[in-house]
């Protein structure tokens, strides 16, 4: 034995296996590495800073998703509580009773609220956030609305109610709603047929429409949506965690050198970003609550909040705040998994092995995987959206962009030689860390892809929400109806219509109704044929039947087109409506009313066929000239005014509604457009639009960052470079090529990754494969757009970094 250890050596015994770190050591690991981040000197403090704000402008748009729910339930109920849509007829006045009209207007686009009260008892209802009802000639309006009138005299004019008061937040959804209520005392009631008034008895506000549920298709959007709003952000939020990487591997190679393991070293650099995180929380918090006061002077497509509106969800804001240190520590220790830090320095295994590429590529498929089950799933109203599965499939897809695209852009810089001065320096920059470029364009990446995969679906649906309303806006831009009392009333209207600034041509006519002869004999129950009678000049009556000759006392018999009416109204016509045959005019609500109002239709009457006018309809029936009939016996007629506007003429059409508001409560001035869309699908657009803007300021701000930090982290080596004779055109140019090639690459996998989610989502709705490549040009450009700008912002700093005393060290 003694031998043997005289001679050789005895084994050296096994190392034991080193146990799991406990609770204590993690919190001890981690309170140090936080230690470190605050007391790490001016170096330290602004890495640290830095990724607060990073991660607080993430957090910050976390909280307003957060608040979303909040803020429309609030706009909802408020809609609700004033809202009189489905309030029962009341027939008798009473101590609570009030008349109202809806006025309502648009101004240069904005709708403006508005509605004419008149009470009817000692104590009427008052409308939420009104104190009381104004007099005959007062109003009280929204502070918004107050200020516009201030600046715009043609609004006045049709707004002339003396400002006695103002409407409180309890009464309007947004603090720049426009919205007023009038005291009128030219209000009469309508009757139980709806008829003969000009205004709604009420007992009460709050009598609302509940508002329809989305259908399927809809709660796609929706869904979708959601995830490419909300996962930028949360992509951001990882990145911003790691800022400052390089500078944080050589405080852990010290401490690797002074006796710290490998995974103390890793504990320590979570402990690190768990205060940044800590922090950016609380810089999260900040931006919010400042951005939610500002939110009360902001606008956009007509939406505006209180910010007493804006509160969080209680529980998605605790799941943020556990989350975002959780995941800010879990991405420092993966991301240091494939770095060996060392006593004397830190070596990366990605620049010894290249990336693998067969596990990036199951997380799309993955996501695909999970779609695919729900192809034709989403048709018909009737379906159902597996809203777990399909925002799971589509995250995995988008996020599965991220996992490519550093193995993308390792595998194409890489090949690339030669070149400029400061081409050679951008790839061989982006060769040494391929890894930062490529997180710090992640965002715009996946932004792009989902963006492209939502347009995509939204051009394939709109068909379904977006309609054609057979309206020709170049013949005519407005319409005016007006019920009339008489033949000189319509004739009134027609001529105030035609002598309004702004109006080049007004084609006005009066509809109204006729019936068979013999209508007063008839018992309840049998069927009465009633037949259209439209009383218009030959100019008017041309532009909705082709009439040929025309003159004053000329009558037409005009055949209904609709082959979905029937052969009802056409055998009706040729029964009754024949030259020398009598109608009734005294038409109303059965049973029948009053006298029979006998009208002989002229000898001359002659067949015509119907045109469509100019508002996209097809009329029918009888068509006379004024001369033709006296309008006076017409039972309940209609003024109605396709207006055709001087294109020449400034603010024609407000001043076409400025004359209807001077007819009365009952005038409607009315837009002519060529297409209509559902409201739900109006609002779901509007509010991409919102949260898009939100979004890119988000990846605009959080990229600024981002490239900020890399070049600080950069600075000793832009000072060496240059003190060595480096040219800074050729620095600063170095930089843009650095962004550009990345960005380049990202937008190339954000198409490919967009239309394939695009495409699946296609399926789910049972519509054709269709790539609009306009879209995706456009959507890559706006994307390459905020880059190219943050790039630009970044360059003044960087002149900064690159002079002399970039070369000192502490």
């Amino acid at each position: 034995m003694s031998g043997r250890l005289a001679y050789g050596s005895a084994p050296a015994p096994a190392p034991a296996p080193e146990r799991p770190a406990g609770v204590r050591v993690w919190a001890r690991d981690l309170a140090l590495g936080a230690r470190f981040a605050a007391g790490g000197g001016r170096e330290g403090w602004t890495r640290t800073v830095l990724t607060a704000v990073g991660v607080g402008l993430g957090v910050a748009l976390l909280l307003l998703a957060a608040a979303v729910p909040a803020t429309l339930n609030s706009r909802e109920h408020k809609r609700q509580a004033r809202d009189t849509s489905a309030a029962a007829y009341v027939a008798k006045p009473s101590g609570k009773s009030l008349l109202i009209a809806d006025v309502g207007t648009v101004w240069h686009g904005q709708q403006v609220g508005g509605a004419l009260l008149k009470a009817e008892g000692a104590k009427p209802a008052v409308p939420p956030g009104v104190a009381e009802l104004p007099g005959a000639g007062d109003m009280v309006v929204s502070p918004a609305l107050r200020e516009l009138l201030r600046s715009t005299p043609l609004l006045r004019e049709r707004i002339p109610y003396r400002d006695t008061g103002t409407i409180g937040h309890a009464g309007l959804m947004g603090p720049n709603e426009l919205m007023y209520y009038a005291g009128s005392d030219r209000l009469t009631a309508r009757d139980a047929d709806y008829q003969h008034g000009n205004a709604k008895r009420i007992t009460g506000f709050g009598e609302h429409i509940t508002s329809d549920a989305l259908t399927p298709v809809l709660d796609l959007l929706l869904i979708i949506m959601l995830v490419v709003l909300l996962l930028p952000v949360a992509v951001f939020v990882g990145t911003a965690v790691r800022l400052g990487g390089e500078r944080r591997d050589r405080r852990l190679a010290a401490l690797r050198l002074v006796g710290a393991d490998i995974r103390t070293t890793r504990r320590i650099a979570a402990g690190e970003a768990l205060l940044g995180s800590v922090l950016g929380l609380g810089a999260g918090a900040g931006f919010f609550f400042a951005g939610r006061q500002l939110a009360a002077h902001v606008t956009i497509h007509d939406i505006s909040a209180y910010p007493s509106d804006m509160t969080p969800n209680t529980a998605l804001t605790v799941l943020i705040a556990l989350v975002v240190p959780l995941a800010a520590v879990a991405v420092t220790l993966i991301s240091l998994r494939g770095t060996a830090i060392e006593p004397l320095g830190v070596v990366r295994h990605g620049l010894g092995r290249r990336r693998t590429l067969w596990w990036r590529v199951l997380v799309p498929l993955a996501g695909l995987a999970l779609l695919v089950p729900l192809f034709g799933s989403v048709t018909g109203n009737d379906a159902h959206v597996n809203e777990y599965q399909t925002a799971t499939g589509a995250v995995l897809l988008l996020f599965g962009v991220t996992t490519v695209l550093p193995w993308v852009v390792e595998a194409v810089v890489g090949r690339l030689r030669g070149g400029p001065v400061a081409w050679q320096l951008a790839i061989r920059r982006l060769q040494l860390n391929h890894g930062s470029a490529a997180r710090m364009v992640s965002g715009v990446t996946v932004a792009v892809a989902g963006a492209i995969a939502l347009q995509m679906l939204f051009a394939s649906v709109d068909g379904q929400f977006v309609h054609a309303t057979g309206a020709d806006a170049s013949r005519i831009q407005a319409t005016v109806n007006v019920p009339a009392a008489d033949a000189r009333q319509a004739a009134a209207v027609t001529e105030k219509v035609r002598t309004t600034p702004g109006v080049a041509r007004a084609y006005g006519f009066t509809d109204s109704r006729a019936t068979q002869p013999d209508a007063a004999t008839l018992r309840d129950g049998q069927d009465v044929a009633y037949i259209p009678l439209v009383v218009g000049d030959c100019d008017t009556l041309r532009q909705m039947a082709e009439i040929g000759s025309c003159k004053p006392g000329s009558a037409y018999v005009v055949p209904s087109t609709d082959r979905f009416a029937g052969p009802s109204p056409n055998a009706d016509l040729a029964k009754y409506a024949r030259p020398g045959k009598r109608l009734d005019l005294n038409v109303g609500p059965t049973p029948y009313r009053g006298t029979p109002r006998l009208w002989t239709l002229p000898s001359g009457t002659r067949a015509a066929v119907s045109r469509t006018d100019p508002r996209g309809q097809r009329n029918w029936g009888v068509f006379v000239t004024p001369e033709a009939v006296d309008a006076s016996r017409l039972a309940d007629p209609t003024t109605v005014v396709m207006v055709n506007l001087d294109p020449g003429t400034q603010d024609a059409v407000e001043y076409l509604r400025n004359t209807g508001a001077a007819l009365g409560p009952e005038a409607q001035v009315s837009s002519v457009s060529n297409f209509t869309t559902q409201t739900q699908y109006a609002q779901l657009r509007r509010g991409l639009f919102v949260g898009a803007a939100l979004t890119m300021a988000l990846i605009g701000a959080s990229l600024l960052v981002t490239m900020l930090e890399q070049l600080r982290d950069r600075k000793k080596l832009l000072a060496v470079l240059v003190a060595f004779g480096t040219r800074r055109t050729a620095l600063a140019w170095s930089v843009l090529w650095q962004t550009a090639v990345p960005i380049a690459l990202g937008l190339v996998l954000a198409c490919a990754g967009g239309i394939g989610l695009g495409a699946a989502l296609l399926a789910m709705v049972g519509e054709a494969f269709h790539v609009d490549w306009g879209i995706v040009a456009r959507m890559s450009g706006i994307g390459a757009a905020v880059v190219l700008a943050v790039t630009l912002l970044s360059l003044p700093p960087l002149w900064r970094l690159m002079r002399p005393d970039g070369l000192r060290t502490e």
